[in-house]
């Protein structure tokens, strides 16, 4: 439910508030606007004393929230959640660009990369230290020393690092290193691992599941802003369906869903929908299209001999040019890149 403040409720008054909640079980959010306060409480329904609310002062109204994912929905919030990285707004005017290898495979080779897609206007550099695989025989990552490639990387760059976290155990270590902890596909309902990554304070990439519906992918989100950090950003990475002409099936139409259900910012990656770097660039232009607050991509100075995900990578000169393409289409729905 959503307690609606007064107009000018005093700051004491929104604290009893808060403090009564609290003691009869529900956790509180408040959110402070420029005109009203309002303060979301989750909890069991039934332990509410309603009339005890409503008649506390600077209380105007209380307003159940229907979504079952409270915290994440627009009923709570209208205004639209932005997430600070530095002097990188995600969710703002800007289209942000995320772009990288699949994997950090070696110095040489990384580095490189990470210079050009800075070159060519990313803006937070992706890399996996630490891969899920299906087959237990591939390439699992370089996992810590991947993780101080990442961090040279940043040094020398100035590019901030967005790289998953696959297990419980390595949220600490990962959150060390990284600017963004990505939860994968495989790890959207995984939610002992949502809860410890949402603790360490890191804004949390949440990529959609292989089959999740929008709504089983917002109650994920709903795991991690329950454990107070509301800094997400929902990724569209391709579902599954009967379809094999592409690796997975990329959802344009959870942009505008998402925008209309939730405040959260959402981006898109159409490397991982396609798995075919020839379909990368018209996926991206159709996701910004759609109102994407950024895009995922993935680039490999030499796909060829990639250790993961070759196929579906840019080459650098490819990437320069998606993204000078990409900037008409920002202009055209009033965005910037």
């Amino acid at each position: 439910m959503i307690v609606v403040m007064q107009t000018g409720a005093t700051k004491g008054q929104i604290q009893q508030v808060e403090e009564m909640l609290i003691h009869l079980g529900f956790k509180t959010h408040p959110i402070y606007g420029e005109v009203k306060t309002v303060i979301g409480a989750v909890g069991d329904k039934r332990l509410l004393n309603t009339q005890l609310i409503t008649n506390m002062p600077g209380v105007e109204d209380i307003v159940p929230i229907m979504k079952p994912y409270k915290l994440a929905s627009k009923e709570l919030k209208q205004t639209k959640t932005t997430i600070q990285v530095d002097d990188i707004i995600i969710g703002g005017q800007e289209i942000v660009i995320m772009a990288g290898p699949c994997a950090v495979e070696n110095e040489q080779a990384f580095y490189e990369t990470a210079y050009k897609v800075k070159e060519a206007g990313a803006k937070i550099l992706r890399g996996g230290a630490y891969k899920p695989r299906t087959s237990p025989y591939s390439f699992q990552g370089l996992e810590e020393e991947g993780l101080k490639m990442l961090d040279i990387a940043r040094e020398e760059t100035g590019l901030k690092i967005v790289t998953e976290v696959l297990d419980t155990r390595d949220v600490e270590v990962v959150a060390e290193y990284a600017d963004i902890l990505q939860i994968g596909a495989r790890n959207m309902q995984n939610f002992r691992l949502l809860k410890e990554a949402g603790a360490s304070g890191r804004p949390i990439l949440l990529k959609r599941g292989l089959s999740a519906t929008i709504e089983e992918w917002l109650m994920a989100a709903e795991y991690i802003i329950s454990s107070g950090n509301p800094n997400i950003i929902l990724c569209e990475r391709g579902i599954r369906t009967f379809e094999t002409a592409t690796r997975n099936t990329i959802d344009i139409s959870a942009i505008p869903v998402v925008k209309e259900l939730s405040h959260l910012p959402i981006i898109a990656d159409p490397s991982h929908a396609t798995g075919t770097w020839k379909y990368v660039t018209a996926l991206s232009k159709a996701a910004v299209a759609a109102g994407a607050d950024g895009l995922l991509i993935e680039v490999h100075n030499d796909p060829t001999r990639a250790l993961c995900d070759g196929p579906q990578s840019l080459r650098p000169d490819k990437f320069t040019q998606l993204v000078d393409e990409l900037k008409a289409v920002a202009v055209a729905v009033h965005r910037t890149i």
